[in-house]
């Protein structure tokens, strides 16, 4: 080996103080400046064959995520199952597991087959239902607050399309609302109450399927237009169909209600008017195609 001259002249006393100072468990750098040694090839050569000691050594990130890829590949997972239990890459797991066998494809049962497209649609059907909501809050906040005004156009629309109606031959201008939707009900009667219906002029009856419970529909109800479940007139009963395949049963299902407005057929003729003055004002802002 050959010495260096000058400072280091005392090249192998310096080495055993480089040695010994490297097995106490010193870095290069703390050595280098505990004898002054500012060349790295000096340095170099002071520490060859001497390992560095554990604490020196940068821990590889990725040590545990490749034992545990070839861990997951030796019980015959995927890539694709690897990658997203562990969260890595595919090139990466790759180079991990080359070596190792390749696990035999199963051919899968009928039953696990449907269990996996059901667990894909029970997924696809959440982040349906998610949006659906996210969607409908968004529209929701959109209605911040309704005038009168509008509160009454809406209402004449909502009993043209979903009230009774009197016929050409059959005369019968009385004001009856039936629907199976709460909110639709609510709707309407604060529309009877902006155009000074008097609470004491309403009836209200239920229609139902004779299936169902009739007294706990009754009470939803009652509960819902705020009145004794007393005061509703006789409950309507539908009778069963067999050739009917029901789908609206369960506890979701309260039939319907029907409100009359008892001395209502000068208000219908109203309605009917009403109705009509927003079609005319319709077909004035609706373009004419050229014939």
């Amino acid at each position: 080996m050959t010495h260096a001259p000058g400072k280091y002249s005392d090249f192998e006393g310096l080495r055993e103080k480089a040695v010994t100072l490297r097995r106490a468990g010193l870095s290069r750098r703390q050595i280098r400046d505990r004898l002054h040694v500012d060349n790295n090839d000096i340095l170099n050569r002071l520490l060859e064959g001497e390992p560095p000691p554990a604490w020196t050594k940068r821990p590889n990130a990725k040590d545990d995520l490749r034992e545990k890829a070839r861990e997951l590949r030796l019980q015959g997972w995927t890539y694709d199952r690897i990658q997203m239990e562990l969260g890595c890459s595919k090139s990466s797991i790759s180079l991990w597991v080359r070596d190792l066998p390749k696990p035999e494809r199963r051919q899968r049962t009928r039953e696990e087959a449907s269990a996996i497209a059901k667990r894909g649609w029970e997924a696809k059907l959440r982040l349906r239902e998610e949006e659906r909501r996210r969607i409908r809050e968004v529209a929701t906040r959109e209605i911040e607050h309704i005038t009168d005004r509008e509160l009454f156009l809406v209402g004449v629309g909502l009993y043209w399309a979903e009230g009774a109606k009197s016929k050409p031959y059959r005369r019968q201008e009385r004001v009856i609302f039936v629907n199976s939707d709460p909110g639709m009900i609510t709707v309407f009667l604060a529309w009877l109450n902006l155009l000074g219906v008097e609470p004491e002029r309403l009836r209200f009856a239920v229609h139902v399927h004779e299936s169902a419970d009739v007294a706990a529909v009754e009470q939803f109800w009652a509960d819902h237009v705020g009145i004794d479940r007393a005061a509703l007139l006789k409950t309507t009963l539908e009778k069963h169909n067999p050739s009917t395949n029901r789908k609206n049963n369960g506890e979701s299902y309260h039939g319907c209600l029907r409100v009359d407005v008892r001395g209502g057929a000068d208000l219908y003729r109203r309605i009917e008017g009403w109705w009509w003055g927003i079609v005319g004002e319709a077909q004035s802002r609706t373009p004419r195609t050229a014939v």
